[in-house]
């Protein structure tokens, strides 16, 4: 049994299957190993209810290790494979892989997103964002994106605030932003996909934002014309198409300009896209309530890859 984990070990541990390198992954089994410590530990006591009895290191081991945890919970972000499936690979039951990932997918999520040239420095929310943008005087990319997810069951209260209004289809959405070179700086604000793209933004307080931080500009799309309307000096968007009756010249010159802002904020889409690279960001089949966790721990790692660039 020993040697099977082992070799499990060697071969999901390949970058194939964790989507990071050995060396990234050495790194953050390095960095995730003192908070996983102190969960478990204010876990084992509230258990207890008491103080320890006996030194640390007693009792029953772990089936799986903690590296073997973190290699465990990477694969299955990454191709969103069956936790009976990793089970097999380890030797384990499947309880003690879903109990793996629930520990370590939250640990994964909170640990924000890597910031390009900055070493250590990472961004956690949208104010980390503005004043970033602020000291650096990055002009920020945004953009919605949707991941369809289970419908939820019939008769269940807030069914349809689920369904999209652009795919037809149960989803949930959430907001990313880069930077002019495409790479990722911040998401968040994931809602139920009937929600707008530029209300669910709205509701992370980016209006307060731009208020406070005047100097920062955004390129959007036009499911954000609101904002531009609002702050017409600060958030960009395509202009508006002219009227049917609009000289050829007028339409010309629309095209231009429309193409030229979109050619600007295309790449946040090339952000958005190296997220669906893993397959929970194709279509999600696991639990509703789990998503956001699953969402942020996924765009944490291609961050780090990103600001490496």
């Amino acid at each position: 049994m020993v040697v099977k984990r082992s070799l499990a070990r060697t071969a999901l541990s390949h970058r194939i299957c964790t989507g990071i390198s050995r060396r990234r992954l050495g790194a953050l089994i390095a960095e995730l190993a003192s908070p996983w410590m102190a969960r478990e530990e204010s876990r084992l006591g509230e258990r207890r209810g008491h103080e320890r009895l006996r030194a640390k290191g007693g009792g029953p081991s772990h089936q799986l290790v903690f590296t073997d945890r973190v290699i465990a919970t990477l694969v299955i972000l990454r191709f969103q494979l069956p936790h009976a499936a990793l089970a097999v690979f380890y030797g384990v039951d499947r309880s003690t892989v879903t109990r793996a990932v629930h520990e370590i997918r939250p640990l994964l999520a909170a640990r924000g997103f890597a910031v390009p040239g900055e070493a250590g420095l990472r961004l956690h929310t949208l104010a980390d964002v503005f004043a970033y943008a602020t000291a650096k005087g990055v002009e920020l990319r945004l953009d919605g994106t949707e991941v369809r997810v289970r419908r939820p069951k019939a008769g269940r209260p807030g069914r349809r605030a689920f369904v999209s209004g652009k795919m037809r289809q149960n989803t949930k959405k959430a907001t990313v932003i880069s930077d002019g070179q495409g790479q990722t700086l911040w998401t968040g604000a994931v809602r139920p996909g009937r929600m707008h793209d530029q209300t669910a933004v709205k509701t992370e307080g980016i209006e307060a934002l731009f208020e406070q931080y005047p100097q920062v500009k955004a390129k959007v799309d036009a499911g954000y014309r609101g904002l531009a309307k609002r702050f017409p000096d600060q958030v960009q968007a395509p202009p508006k198409k002219p009227a049917k009756d609009a000289s050829a010249e007028e339409v010309t010159a629309w095209e231009e300009a429309r193409k030229e802002q979109s050619s600007e904020r295309i790449c946040v889409e090339h952000a958005n896209a190296e997220h669906k690279q893993w397959r929970p960001l194709q279509r999600y089949l696991g639990r509703r309530e789990y998503y956001t966790e699953t969402h942020l721990a996924i765009v944490g790692l291609v961050s780090d890859r990103t600001a490496e660039r």
